[in-house]
């Protein structure tokens, strides 16, 4: 059997650069190795490298993303992509890839910038009648109107950097007394932010992928965090509990699942997606959809392919035989 080559790119530009190399290792290490030859690259504000067995780095070449392995240029047929943030998760990569033909196991480049736009993707999803909570948009150096924030969200809300992730600096605000400091902190994450009302209730998360042209959409995640919300202390440091499947009832979680589907065909996507949401009364309502969810062993999505029967190694098969087309 011809072994494809498989490049895990991993790291990033953003705050989420750690996160995304425990997830980058746990898809090295679980790529069925009889099948595929892995190499994982990391990618940082410092360069690009593939990093080999001995720790020793050699440079991506950027014109074709080939690589020397120490003894012969390696050019992959794939890029299974596990970066967070910024450029692997807003298109930017994706967008490059594309451009040089190289196959890659993510959405495509233009989901993958809308997504992790919040405003614009809560504006598409909106109009295709996805319930969301109500919002309030600033732009860094706009006169901050506390009245008017005030007449469209209303007390308790979340103030959160637009293009960011892993909850970095996202505020619950209770008091109004409060707000500027919750700005001024989203403001060291991303020159756009987005103030949301609260909706209360019970939060879930839920993955979907496409087997090639079938949707698998995972057992539904319910979080119960030790902290006001879930945030990076929640999702990464043990503070909250995870609960696979949701204790919710099947009515809800049908709610959910169309409610996804929808989201995921309205936004055309491709690849892995996990989507949150706050179910209020019965309802659930969309918070935001993310195109490269974390895979390290804390993740959601390992827990509901686990939940679903479903092997690391079968499903990482699965995103690379999708990407290859």
């Amino acid at each position: 059997m011809n072994k494809k080559h498989i490049a895990v790119v991993m790291g990033g530009y953003s705050s989420e650069f750690e996160i995304s190399l425990k997830s980058g290792d746990v898809v090295c290490d679980f790529i069925d190795s009889n099948k595929y030859h892995i190499y994982p690259v990391h990618i940082s504000k410092e360069g690009w490298d593939y990093i080999a067995p001995n720790g020793r780095k050699h440079p991506i070449n950027k014109a074709n993303f080939s690589f020397s392995d120490g003894t012969v240029v390696v050019q992959p047929d794939v890029v299974f992509n596990t970066i967070h943030g910024t450029p692997g998760e807003d298109g930017y990569l994706q967008a490059y890839l594309s451009f040089i033909n190289m196959p890659q196991t993510s959405a495509h480049f233009y989901q993958a910038a809308l997504s992790f736009n919040k405003r614009d993707c809560l504006s598409v999803l909106k109009n295709a009648g996805v319930k969301c909570a109500n919002s309030y948009y600033l732009n860094e150096g706009e006169v901050i109107s506390h009245e008017e924030i005030m007449k469209t969200v209303g007390l308790p809300c979340f103030v959160k950097p637009n293009r960011a992730g892993s909850s970095f600096g996202i505020s619950k605000v209770s008091k109004i007394e409060e707000l500027d400091a919750a700005i001024h902190k989203a403001y060291q994450e991303d020159k756009e932010i987005i103030i949301e009302k609260s909706i209360e209730g019970v939060e879930v998360s839920v993955g979907v992928f496409n087997n090639n042209k079938n949707l698998v959409i995972l057992p539904i995640t319910e979080i119960v965090c030790e902290t006001e919300f879930f945030n990076y202390e929640a999702k990464y440091l043990g503070k909250s509990d995870e609960i696979t499947p949701a204790r919710i009832s099947e009515q809800e979680a049908e709610k959910i699942r169309q409610e996804v589907k929808k989201i995921y065909q309205t936004l055309n996507m491709t690849g892995l997606t996990r989507s949150e949401f706050i179910i209020q009364d019965g309802i659930p309502y969309f918070l935001e959809i993310n195109t490269n969810p974390g895979l390290s062993k804390e993740s959601i999505i390992p827990k509901q392919l686990k939940e679903h029967g479903m092997s690391l190694t079968d499903f990482f098969d699965i995103l690379i035989q999708n990407a290859l087309g």
